[in-house]
């Protein structure tokens, strides 16, 4: 991967790349200095870059107001002397400053709360692959709010970020070892087929499998697990340039985003589809359920409804013909927004391996709403099409008419390129 090398190695041209050591140097600037130091003793070059919203002088090679400087409204938007509104000019700043730089062998970062909220933002537009840590007082909770569909690992700063002593510098040691091995020892990428971002969920897995078996000695198959960070990763991806096709197979993130479950990947789902203008064959996959936890975790108001535990940890709902009205416009109206050309399949004989006869999820006339809605209001055209398939979403010939019909799209010229 041209853009991890060690201060040995140097890139082609004779460009050397850096670790970059980001944080708020009035407050944690010790700290910071102390992994810049580790880093460097790898072996591994270091630059610092200070992201105090304060503006005040400190010893990193990059200051503040060199980053503030980078924000649309330039640096008096940072330095307001608020600090609320510093912080998030400056996040906006920095996430400018770090895209623009071409020399990023990865980052490490250092925060609490704060710090954490203004670093990660940039972290996350980087490409998946480049290096990113961030040590933080809150990696131990829910973090997902943080790294999103992103490759950051966080760190767990056990005690907090303030000061040098027994349990820090082991921490920080270890994170500032992990940042250097990673840049120092780029992973070889030999794989020349092109990838592919498929969605699979537990209820589709004969489908998916399917699928990949018949496409994997042409194209490296990338599965994600549709559980709201998996869509966020896959379109992640997408938008990095590094997939060229999607089978959204389970697109079952939408039903929790619609009905208020647990995995939803949020409303800008698909989203990435149409500013790519990617190859994309998508499906009903698990459209017949919202996840929640476990069953006391089920809001009372869905207490009447159709619930199955699949395991103790989490409790299916299968959604009303209602609810899927609505999945179904939120979807069209995402594929209505997409110029490249897009392939949504309708499998009639079930959407899950719980929704066929005798199971407890099958619903025809929900499905039937499901279909029909979609039908009606995806506005189709050459590039743009519904289909309808007679079998079960799990069926061997529902996956060899999902891969014909991608061969089909992804070979084909798009208007307009």
């Amino acid at each position: 991967m041209g853009w991890r090398r060690t201060v040995e190695i140097r890139r082609a041209g004779g460009d050397v790349g850096y670790a970059y050591v980001v944080g708020t140097f009035d407050t944690k600037g010790t700290e910071l200095s102390y992994v810049a130091e580790l880093i460097t003793a790898a072996g591994v070059a270091a630059r610092t870059v200070d992201l105090a919203p304060t503006g005040g002088r400190s010893e990193a090679d990059v200051p503040a107001a060199e980053v503030a400087a980078c924000h649309p409204d330039g640096a008096e938007a940072v330095f307001t002397g608020d600090r609320g509104s510093a912080v998030a000019a400056m996040t906006v700043a920095f996430g400018r400053y770090l895209a623009g730089r071409g020399d990023v062998d990865g980052v490490i970062g250092l925060g609490g709360s704060g710090g954490t909220a203004l670093i990660t933002p940039a972290m996350r537009a980087l490409p998946v692959g480049v290096p990113k840590v961030m040590v933080s007082t809150v990696a131990s909770g829910d973090t997902s709010r943080y790294v999103e569909g992103s490759d950051i690992t966080m760190v767990h700063s056990v005690t907090d970020v303030a000061g040098l002593n027994r349990i820090s510098r082991r921490v920080l040691g270890n994170a500032a070892h992990a940042l250097a091995g990673a840049c120092a020892h780029p992973v070889p990428v030999s794989d020349d087929r092109p990838a592919l971002g498929l969605t699979m969920f537990g209820v589709t897995t004969p489908c998916v499998n399917a699928v990949t078996e018949r496409l994997e000695d042409r194209f490296d198959c990338l599965v994600f697990h549709a559980t709201g960070t998996g869509g966020k990763a896959m379109e992640k991806l997408v938008d990095d340039r590094l997939v060229t096709g999607v089978l959204d197979i389970s697109t079952t993130e939408v039903c929790d985003l619609i009905a208020g479950g647990v995995l939803s990947a949020g409303e800008d789902r698909l989203d990435a589809i149409a500013r790519t203008r990617v190859p994309y064959v998508g499906s009903c996959g698990a459209l017949d359920m919202v996840n929640f936890g476990a069953p006391d975790t089920v809001p009372q108001r869905y207490s009447d409804r159709n619930l199955y535990p699949h395991n103790p940890q989490i409790t299916l709902m299968r959604t009303t013909a209602e609810e899927c009205e609505r999945i179904a416009s939120f979807i069209a109206g995402k594929l209505n927004a997409c110029d490249g050309p897009v392939r949504f399949l309708l499998p009639e004989g079930g959407v899950s391996a719980l929704d066929s006869p005798g199971q407890p999820f099958h619903d025809p006339r929900a499905d039937e709403v499901l279909f029909s809605t979609l039908e009606r209001e995806v506005e189709q055209t050459t590039d743009r099409r519904v289909l309808r398939s007679p079998h079960h979403i799990n069926d061997p010939e529902f996956a060899a008419e999902l891969v014909a019909v991608f061969d089909e799209i992804g070979d084909a010229p798009r208007e307009g390129s």
